[in-house]
């Protein structure tokens, strides 16, 4: 008997242990966020809140695939693309934007299909804009975007339910899915995932280049603004171009971000001169000090720089770097931004790790601002083209129109 007993408490000692990692790991996660994070004046997440909620259930979790589940849902408290863990599971959820590949719009009460991402699951498999999205495997939309609601916002915001519809629709990265929309007043049933999830695979090339009617010279971002090798795949792409009338400059594909020095060794090859692109304010060292700090981050131009006109194309999938390269060419007047508006990803994100487990974890802990003073997740393109079909006819008018 001494013996069981001896080895009860030998195994209560021991789960007592276990528990407190992961305690240690979450009150280090909320402190570091309460601390550091830089948009709780947008997002309204009462925070204390958010400790008095998840902490006792931090205390029941056994495995560490349980706890990164557990922080996968109290960031969406923040509910926002650009907080996120830098680790998964299968059974996790895909991240928004860079794991989605359409974007569902709260309108009037339904759940709308606002665009779709070209040449994804998506839009290959029959879906379209416009169309009403009831269920997503068999689950009424009302209802599953309860999984990704926060618990602490007590009044949701057409933010919080369109970060939850979008959450849903990306899905989980081991459950293929099944789109219920409403067709013409008729129910059908679509299966994005039939063939892999292209969310989940790298683009063969950094970016893609063609010379356009009437002279114009036209290069797609890959999704490869955070790879440094494409400086020097741009650089050839556009020397190439310095001959054309004007130039289009297509970010609609950089869901993944990137990072500044690829950012600015692009705007670089068309700034006339040394120019501010984006005002950066930390909020970590205000809630510190009680003194704020803002900086702004300058473009240097680079040797042989293109002086003809620019349009940049953006939507829903330029997100982070992409929008700070938007608008900063804006910014600078150097070139004309159009299309959607972009993925709004909240400010600069730093990556913090938590201490027992060593998860990495990242969010906005800077806020982002245009030269002017508007946060950069407010911007909208002028002029707005909704219809992917004609975005490149609007292009190249403008730029023809310029060029006279």
């Amino acid at each position: 008997m001494k013996k069981i007993a001896l080895l009860i408490l030998l195994c209560c000692a021991s789960n007592g242990h276990t528990q407190s990692i992961y305690r240690k790991d979450f009150d280090f996660y909320w402190q570091t966020v309460k601390d550091n994070f830089a948009y709780f004046d947008r997002q309204k997440t009462n925070w204390d809140e958010v400790k008095t909620i998840y902490s006792w259930k931090a205390d029941t979790i056994k495995t560490k695939d349980g706890f990164i589940h557990f922080l996968e849902k109290v960031n969406n408290e923040l509910h926002n693309g650009h907080v996120y863990l830098n680790t998964n599971r299968d059974s996790s959820n895909r991240l928004i934007p860079s794991g989605s590949d359409m974007k569902i719009s709260y309108r009037e009460n339904k759940f709308v299909i606002t665009e779709l991402r070209e040449n994804f699951n998506a839009s290959l498999c029959g879906l379209s804009r416009g169309m009403v999205v009831v269920r997503c495997n068999d689950v009424p939309m009302t209802m599953a975007i309860q999984e990704f609601l926060p618990m602490t916002v007590h009044k949701f915001d057409l933010d919080s339910y369109e970060y939850a519809a979008n959450m849903v629709l990306a899905g989980k990265h081991n459950i293929k899915r099944k789109i219920t929309v409403l067709e013409n007043g008729v129910e059908k049933d679509y299966f994005p995932d039939v063939n892999p999830n292209k969310t989940e695979e790298n683009f063969k090339e950094l970016l893609e280049q063609k010379k356009l009617p009437g002279n114009i010279g036209y290069i797609k971002i890959n999704n490869s603004l955070g790879n440094n090798a494409l400086i020097k795949a741009f650089d050839t792409a556009l020397d190439g171009f310095m001959d054309t009338n004007g130039m289009i400059l297509d970010l609609r594909e950089t869901a993944g971000g990137g990072n500044t020095t690829v950012a600015r060794a692009i705007m670089g090859r068309f700034a006339p001169q040394e120019r501010a692109y984006q005002k950066h304010i930390y909020i970590g060292e205000e809630n510190e000090t009680g003194i704020r700090r803002s900086t702004l981050e300058l473009v240097t131009p680079r040797k042989n720089g293109y002086s003809k006109p620019l349009v940049i194309l953006v939507g829903n999938w330029t997100a982070s770097m992409g929008e700070g390269i938007a608008i900063g060419l804006e910014g600078m007047r150097r070139g004309t931004v159009i299309g959607t508006k972009m993925a709004g990803l909240l400010g600069e994100n730093f990556t913090f790790k938590t201490p027992e487990l060593k998860i990495p974890f990242s969010f906005p802990a800077a806020q982002l601002q245009r030269v002017n003073g508007q946060p950069r997740e407010d911007f909208i393109p002028s002029p707005m083209v909704e219809d992917p079909t004609t975005i490149i006819k609007v292009a190249t008018d403008q730029l023809q129109i310029k060029a006279r």
